[in-house]
């Protein structure tokens, strides 16, 4: 409804003017100063661009457990001229210091991006310079989406004969997908044959699609809603005979296989 809409925006004007203030740190240390009475949850820092990945950043997520080591990070594109048009602050070579920066200082961090297709002028020599950015720097969650006119954006205004057919952007969406999902089963074949083990795994409820067979869990590199789960397969011979996963409680898994994008384990003790 509308208040809804307003509440929206008054978050949105506050994520921007704390972000541009460079309060999000301060901001990061109050909230965990007000819970430490509340050890077990945990923050997720979404939507963050490469220049506001400040050396206070990392400090702060390296100076409590309760910041999940996840960054989402929107690159967009890593072309130069492609980021100009899009009128972004970062070059390509930023974004990729950005990244090394963040996986040096917090080992074991999550990365998520949403990358862009199609967008008005891009070239196929540009597109694949994108590809194979995402091969060479493997992160862990991709989002893909292809452009489409806004209208208050710039783009928007840009010249016809700039714009991309829907079969080009369809075409290259697809084979980014591809490339991601070839590097996602390759990286989550690599933790199933180590038989990796997550020390915390939240427990959610049953899998819908599964009766009572699987449980559903995450563990912090997965947020909510957008990346992929742990699906729980086997309980019993942790927890015993006729006992279930509570919900909300952690537990560690120990994964055993993997489907795409979603990881399936068990619990152990």
């Amino acid at each position: 409804d509308d208040d809804d809409d307003d509440d929206d925006d008054d978050a949105n004007a506050l994520h921007r003017q704390t972000r541009k203030n460079g309060q999000l740190a301060p901001l990061l240390h109050q909230i965990l100063q007000n819970t430490k009475e509340y050890p077990n949850y945990w923050l997720r820092l979404m939507y963050l661009y490469p220049d506001e990945i400040t050396d206070e950043i990392i400090s702060t997520i390296q100076s409590d457990d309760r910041i999940c080591r996840y960054i989402d990070m929107p690159i967009q594109h890593i072309n130069n001229d492609i980021l100009r048009k899009m009128r972004r602050k970062t070059s390509g070579d930023d974004i990729k210091l950005a990244i090394q920066k963040i996986r040096n200082a917090l080992p074991g961090v999550v990365i998520r991006t949403s990358l862009m297709v199609g967008f008005p002028g891009e070239t196929e020599e540009q597109f694949i310079e994108l590809i194979e950015f995402v091969q060479e720097y493997q992160l862990d969650n991709v989002g893909v989406f292809m452009y489409s006119d806004e209208e208050l954006a710039a783009s928007s205004k840009l010249k016809e004969d700039q714009k991309i057919s829907e079969e080009v952007k369809q075409d290259r969406y697809n084979r980014l997908m591809k490339a991601q999902l070839e590097i996602v089963q390759r990286r989550n074949a690599a933790r199933v044959s180590c038989n990796e083990i997550l020390n915390e795994v939240v427990v959610e409820g049953l899998h819908p699609e599964y009766d009572d067979r699987v449980v559903v869990g995450r563990y912090y590199g997965q947020c909510p809603d957008i990346d992929g789960q742990i699906l729980i397969v086997d309980w019993e011979d942790a927890l015993g005979e006729g006992k279930w996963p509570e919900p909300g409680e952690r537990y560690r898994v120990e994964l055993i296989d993997y489907l795409d994008y979603e990881l399936i384990g068990r619990i152990v003790i």
